[in-house]
């Protein structure tokens, strides 16, 4: 199914998700960091920035070229090579990339959460979102970035279909 292992999550007051995907990447933290945190990293699997202010405070911008989304915020946290967190417009609240080394040399692992607030329903949507772009980042990385020009729903609507399925007392999820 994917190598990316399925996204977590936790559901406070209703509608107030905390979103949270581990994955490790074979590639130095260098190289996941230029991918997840700098403007010329982030459209190979993910959205244009523009701006990103590369700083406490600084002020971001978030396109997807999948859609029509933008979204725009600030950095609310911000430790080079460790830690990028955005904050921005709903529908996807504060984003946050925390890197750590992997038990295994050379390797990576990302800690993602994405505290959101919104529907049952558009929480499965973001999860499926994330994972797809999680895929993409593993094929940036391996040095085969997102055509956008190339993109449709297929993949995202197969892993929707996937988390709605583990929502349902049965069939859970089988990868």
């Amino acid at each position: 199914m994917s190598e990316i292992p399925r996204g977590r999550y936790e559901t406070h007051d209703g509608d107030a998700h905390l979103l949270r995907f581990v994955v490790d990447l074979p590639h130095q933290a260098v190289r996941v960091w230029a991918a997840v945190a700098t403007p010329e990293g982030l459209p190979q699997w993910l959205c244009a920035a523009d701006p990103l202010e590369p700083r406490l405070g600084g002020a971001v911008t978030l396109r997807w070229l999948n859609g029509d989304t933008v979204v725009s915020g600030r950095v609310t946290a911000w430790d080079p090579e460790l830690v990028a967190e955005y904050t921005v417009d709903p529908p996807h609240g504060r984003i946050r990339f925390h890197l750590e080394p992997a038990e295994r040399g050379g390797s990576t692992v990302l800690r993602f959460t994405n505290e959101m607030r919104g529907t049952q329903e558009e929480k499965l949507d973001v999860l499926a979102g994330w994972h797809d772009h999680f895929e993409r980042l593993a094929a940036a990385l391996d040095g085969r970035p997102t055509d956008w020009r190339e993109w449709t729903a297929e993949r995202w609507q197969h892993l929707r279909d996937l988390y709605q399925r583990d929502e349902a007392p049965w069939p859970k999820w089988e990868p």
